[in-house]
């Protein structure tokens, strides 16, 4: 059985970026453990950018201006100091970035680009073009190959944590390639598998493999989660596919237009219009559908997106990848036609319950979370587009310090023979299990409860039934066979794990959004539309025990800004 000082679970950029803070140390050794080949992680996907006060576009800008519009736009329950550190730290960042590589987009006088995003007070969203985090997952990954004392584990799958309920001991993990169950004894491990936006399958900007394993395993594994209630829906999904089109379509001056011609932005926030934060862009997009202004009708229907004022050169030079998602998936060039969208599932901003935002500590000693399946809480109850890519890279760079250094603290524990053959009996209790349901069906009805009960719109009704019904679906998960039998590459077995996975936070997202009655950021409750400082103004904290889910409540950091009505 090999042994690290820090196992990383998870290779998009938070995990790379912790990697390659804790390989700083050549006597500290790093495993990075991805399901997927690291260049094919979500952080990929990022299209439009990442916040940083540089000052490039608008030199007034500043890290404290930066906070107060991450606060406000997190409608605010963001824990305050945390988003002053990441707001603080957040510059440097980027130009260790620019020193290693990364390829942004530039001005005339040679400085790093920046762009207008949602809800924020000047142009500081630093871009290159709308592959913003393609080329900075190849940077990170670049970095961490060039470290002798990082191993890769590509295509290992995440099975679960071994701890003795104090303190971690280290990882099981399946191998994809060949079908082996194998033990990782670690010092430190850092859970970094991103978010969980599939559990709204049939509507989601996210790759398919974004299953929440790691929050799921956390959750299973008694460990607290934040805020799972508030999920983003990015306003301008594909409408066929729900495939993101980057808000950088409408920093770069795009406008949102209803079947009557009306750029109606005006309606719901007439001073940002199509710059509003994404959580009003989308309950105004939904509004207008609902009211008969949208085109088509029922789960087809949809608005426009138009861009073709922008002109063909500057689509081509800023937006080169939104132009040819249209194509491909809509039939539809923005360079002569609006493209039809529709809000999708994208982001989620509840996850792992941080207890210390300096080294993303959790509950369990030893274990470490960070990106998007970690709740620090920055984002609060809706996240600014720009913020995400942000969030993983500082964050990452300061757990990786504090695992590194925590590492060196401790000796490896001990295991038990049964903790060593915990997977191995898992996995062979799923491939000899008999049973007539089917994945598809299953997995299918999961997204139609989450986008139609725990969606954009919610009340009593409708999430005490999603609540219900996903309890049974989580019965029915039981009686799904792995009907393909082989070792090598068993997809099968994988998507039969993952779909627990999912069911379980999509049945957790339901549970916290019942008890949140109030209206905030990306949780809009119709029977109750205000939000509600005084009975909630705090952090839903929710653990697992068996089959039973459990709720308290934990203030929210208020340093620096009193709440205030959020307007645009």
């Amino acid at each position: 059985m090999k042994g690290y000082d820090v196992v990383i679970v998870g290779a998009g950029g938070a995990g790379l970026r912790t990697a390659i803070e804790c390989a700083r140390d050549p006597s500290i050794k790093v495993a990075v453990v991805s399901k997927v080949y690291p260049t094919r992680s979500h952080t990929g996907a990022a299209q439009g950018g990442l916040n940083a006060s540089l000052g490039n576009a608008m030199p007034q800008d500043s890290p404290e201006i930066h906070a107060f519009d991450t606060i406000k736009g997190s409608d605010f329950l963001a824990d305050q100091e945390a988003v002053y550190f990441m707001c603080k730290e957040a510059p440097e960042v980027v130009y260790e970035l620019d020193r290693w590589g990364v390829p942004f987009s530039r001005i005339e006088n040679g400085k790093i680009a920046q762009r207008p995003f949602g809800g924020a007070s000047f142009p500081r969203t630093v871009y290159s073009a709308d592959r913003t985090g393609h080329v900075l997952l190849h940077t990170l990954f670049e970095q961490a190959l060039a470290r002798d004392n990082i191993d890769f584990f590509n295509e290992f799958f995440l099975l679960d944590l071994i701890h003795n309920r104090q303190r971690v001991k280290g990882v099981v993990l399946y191998d994809i390639k060949n079908g082996e169950v194998i033990t990782l004894r670690a010092k430190t491990v850092v859970l970094a598998t991103g978010g969980f936006a599939r559990i709204y399958w049939q509507r989601s900007t996210n790759a398919i493999g974004n299953t929440g394993d790691g929050v799921a395993v956390a959750l299973l594994n008694g460990i607290p989660l934040k805020d799972m209630e508030f999920i983003q829906f990015h306003p301008t999904g594909l409408a066929k596919t729900g495939i993101l089109l980057s808000e950088a379509c409408r920093g770069e001056g795009g406008y949102l237009i209803n079947k009557l011609g009306e750029r109606f932005m005006a309606r719901y926030a007439p001073e940002k219009m199509e710059l509003a934060p994404r959580d009003m862009v989308s309950r105004a997009i939904e509004y207008e559908i609902r009211e008969g202004r949208g085109f088509g009708e029922g789960t087809s229907a949809y608005v426009l997106l138009d861009l073709r004022h922008l002109g063909e050169e500057k689509i081509k030079e800023r937006l080169p990848q939104v132009r040819q998602l249209a194509i491909d998936f809509e039939g539809v060039d923005p360079v002569y036609d609006p493209v039809p969208i529709r809000p999708s599932a994208h982001y989620c901003m509840g996850g792992i319950h941080i207890e210390n935002y300096m080294t993303s500590s959790t509950a369990l000693e030893g274990l470490y979370a960070v990106g998007e399946c970690a709740c620090v809480s920055v984002h609060g109850a809706n996240r600014l587009g720009g913020n995400s890519l942000i969030e993983l890279l500082v964050f990452g760079k300061f757990c990786g310090i504090a695992a590194r250094e925590y590492a060196k603290q401790v000796d490896f524990l001990e295991m038990t023979q049964g903790e060593e053959k915990k997977g191995v009996e898992f996995i062979e209790e799923l491939m000899n299990r008999q049973g007539y349901e089917k994945l598809s069906d299953i997995r299918r009805r999961m997204g139609e409860i989450t986008w139609e009960k725990v969606g954009i719109f919610r009340d009593e009704t409708s999430l005490r039934s999603a609540y219900e019904e996903l309890s049974e679906l989580i019965q029915r998960w039981e009686k799904i066979p792995v009907v393909d039998k082989s070792k090598v590459f068993n997809t099968n077995l994988v998507e039969v794990i993952e779909l627990r996975n999912m069911l379980h936070l999509a049945r957790a997202v339901a549970y916290c959004a019942l008890h949140r009655k109030e209206s905030r950021g990306g949780h809009y409750r119709e029977d109750y539309p205000e939000r509600d400082d005084e009975n909630f103004l705090k952090h839903t904290l929710l653990t697992q025990e068996g089959d039973k889910l459990f709720i308290e409540y934990i203030p929210v950091d208020i340093k620096h800004h009193q709440p205030a009505e959020r307007k645009y």
